[in-house]
């Protein structure tokens, strides 16, 4: 990034910010987002020095916020040494411009910013592919004149991941590598594809974790399996869609998958590019809703989530909601109901959260009642993994056994028929 003639070497020292907002007449949770900007900003590794915003009626044209405004921001950023300005909205390709050219230092906004941090959190080849690609696509309406912004290196926070090395490409090219991209992508789907046909046609019992960016999904995760999952209080912790088996109650087996967190204001690059790893949950027999009880916003997170689920068509899934990180909170109106309460490192709540689901599965599955001859013992294995058998003791040759089975794998009990 260029101040005068002086090139400054931002990605090896942690970037000075100014976070930059308008809150318009209609703007609804403008403080919400504003915090959430800066935890992003934080996330990528920015010192956020400063948060700047205006009250006005509609954004600038031209610059996003008024000229008077625009000199004291500028008067800031000389007087604080700052190396970037990270805006609260999506610019356009001439907003970004002319801001950059009047503030004399690098402008990102709050999409590039989200692309950023996906682009430091992905690990699988999915997953940088999906980055590259709305990486590219956000790139590609924002090439101006001969490609000044492309011939631009700047480094740091807002260029970073599989797109930086794109950035002197032509409208051709970029063109070209997304073409490629997306078929690479569309064989990594074709596969996925084949994989989540397995699993439907599986007699497991499938569960999905979701919830807002940093509610806890992983650590809930991780009180479920043996094998860690990645946990941390940072945004976007997990981008790949992550599937473990679980045992919740005797054989009784369930698949459980961690996808990526949702956030609002998500980019439209992304959730095209991501709606894959998304759709790792459409095909749940149950949806757990982890909240972070001890966000003060955890009301509008829920709604972000829940409109997510809509737009998936998803809402039709049985959904538990999971108030996470209690011992954080005084007082909570929950909104979301069936619920359990809990602090994922205290140590009462597995057991409360596996009772819990399983109460929960019970409400999904059919009542069944058999008679089982002690020949048939051993196909009483087999029916464990699938059903919800409560608990019996063989006395007799013949014994009442009951339990709760889903309707698919209903057909299963016509081996204990004579």
């Amino acid at each position: 990034m260029k101040r005068g003639t002086k090139m400054i070497d931002t990605s090896q020292k942690e970037e000075r910010v100014i976070l930059l907002g308008v809150s318009l007449q209609n703007t609804q949770n403008f403080e919400m987002s504003m915090q959430e900007l800066a935890n992003l900003a934080k996330t990528a590794g920015a010192n956020v020095v400063a948060t700047y915003y205006q009250n006005r009626e509609k954004y600038d044209s031209k610059t996003f916020i008024g000229s008077g405004k625009l000199t004291e921001l500028k008067n800031m950023i000389d007087a604080d040494e700052i190396d970037s300005v990270i805006v609260n909205n999506r610019l356009t390709p001439r907003q970004n411009s002319n801001l950059e050219n009047l503030l004399e230092v690098k402008v990102i906004d709050r999409m590039q910013l989200i692309l950023d941090i996906f682009a430091l959190r992905a690990r699988s080849h999915e997953g940088k592919l999906q980055v590259h690609l709305a990486q590219l696509k956000y790139m590609l309406p924002r090439l101006v004149g001969q490609g000044v912004m492309l011939s631009r290196q700047a480094g740091g926070i807002g260029s970073r991941g599989p797109g930086e090395s794109q950035l002197e490409l032509n409208r051709r090219s970029i063109r070209n590598q997304i073409n490629d991209i997306e078929r690479q992508l569309k064989i990594v789907e074709k596969n996925r594809q084949t994989i989540r046909e397995k699993r439907l046609d599986a007699k497991t019992f499938k569960i999905g974790l979701i919830g807002y960016t940093n509610a806890g999904k992983s650590t809930i995760m991780n009180l479920l399996v043996d094998d860690f999952q990645y946990e941390a209080d940072e945004l976007f912790a997990t981008l790949n869609a992550t599937t473990k088996q679980i045992y919740l109650q005797n054989q009784f087996q369930a698949t459980l998958t961690d996808t990526v967190g949702f956030i609002q204001d998500l980019p439209t690059e992304l959730i095209a590019a991501f709606r894959s790893t998304l759709e790792e949950s459409r095909h749940v027999d149950l949806l757990l809703h982890v909240i972070d009880a001890s966000d003060p916003s955890h009301t509008e997170h829920e709604k972000v989530v829940n409109d997510i689920l809509e737009d998936l068509g998803m809402n039709d899934i049985p959904k538990l909601a999971i108030y996470n990180k209690m011992d954080k909170v005084e007082q909570l109106t929950a909104t979301a109901f069936p619920n359990v309460r809990l602090s994922a490192y205290k140590s009462d709540s597995t057991d409360r959260l596996r009772k819990l689901i399983i109460d929960e599965i019970r409400d999904i599955f059919i009542p069944f009642s058999i008679k089982v001859h002690q020949k048939d013992l051993y196909k009483l294995y087999e029916l464990n993994k699938i059903a919800l058998i409560e608990p019996y003791q063989f006395e007799n040759e013949v014994e009442e056994i009951s339990g709760y089975i889903s309707e698919k794998n209903r057909w299963y009990l016509e081996a204990f028929y004579d």
